[in-house]
């Protein structure tokens, strides 16, 4: 009777050693998951267990991690491919969309063309206009998802970058029949940015001003760095929480000849920079806010 209870023992206690073991080993591999979950680890798991059926277990979830890394990078380079298609394809489609546009517009001075012909030819200039307004943000979309644009950050007096774009697009504003309300800080301001790169947000912004606004919009900086872009709207065609995403159109702030990407592309731009951008709709107003690093 004594020995039988002192085998039952043994057994019992190299039991739950065992079961205890097996438990430290299946927390060493949950772990060993829980890091195969983060972008920058590489690593299968790496564990020895001495119960053959955990070793295959460990040996199947390598190999599904195995499959799934070699299904990432597949994709990876999938998406890289297509980006850099589209790249190419925009770029080889900007010299003949040129010639297409000086064409028209040498066939428009033709005095003697019809009223039918101009109509015809004034149509197909618009719309060559637009394609490749569409073209060139597809251009430059595919440059900076790939990474080849090129930031520098540096000390940007952006009173006096901001004096100089309404100056240089006196021109384009005063033809469009608006007029600029602009709020300037009694201080200098100045910001971390790359200032080519800010002319090419403002730029996008102007654009969409100058398809979607009357009469009037609203241009302000402030002390703490923020540029802010108002134009009356009609608020029931748009959602400020989407207004940002990729070829998102409300029905007054996203329409026109362009691909929908303007507003996207300044989204990147302000990324690349470490800054923010928001929109905001009160009532008709809305308002595109900048925020840079100062």
């Amino acid at each position: 009777m004594v020995w039988a209870i002192v085998i039952l023992s043994v057994v019992s206690i190299a039991l739950l050693s065992y079961l205890l073991a097996l438990k430290h080993q299946l927390r060493n591999m949950t772990r060993g998951l829980e890091r195969t979950n983060h972008a920058d680890y590489d690593r299968l798991l790496l564990i020895q267990l001495f119960d053959k059926d955990a070793n295959d277990l460990a040996n199947t979830i390598n190999h599904t991690i195995d499959n799934q890394r070699r299904l990432k990078i597949d994709a990876e380079q999938a998406e890289l491919a297509l980006k850099q298609s589209v790249s190419d394809i925009a770029h080889d489609l900007r010299t003949p969309m040129a010639v297409i546009k000086g064409d028209l517009q040498l066939i428009l001075r033709d005095t003697d063309l019809s009223p039918k012909s101009r109509s015809y030819a004034e149509i197909c200039l618009e719309k060559t206009g637009q394609l490749k307004t569409m073209t060139d943000e597809f251009f430059e979309l595919a440059v900076l998802e790939s990474d080849r644009a090129e930031v520098t950050l540096e000390k940007v007096d952006m009173t006096r970058l901001l004096m100089q774009f309404i100056a240089e697009n006196e021109g384009v504003i005063t033809s469009a029949g608006l007029e600029p309300d602009i709020s300037f800080p009694p201080k200098t301001v100045f910001v971390q940015a790359d200032e080519g790169l800010v002319r090419r947000m403002l730029g996008n912004l102007l654009g969409n001003v100058l398809k979607y606004s009357r009469k009037s919009f609203m241009l302000k900086l402030s002390e703490n760095g923020s540029v802010s872009i108002s134009n009356p709207v009609h608020s029931g065609d748009i959602s400020a929480e989407r207004l940002f995403e990729r070829t998102y159109r409300g029905d007054k702030a996203r329409g026109g000849g362009g691909a929908g990407l303007g507003l996207y592309i300044v989204r990147l731009l302000a990324e690349k920079q470490g800054g923010e951008v928001s929109a905001d709709v009160s009532g008709n107003m809305l308002t595109i806010t900048i925020k840079f690093r100062t």
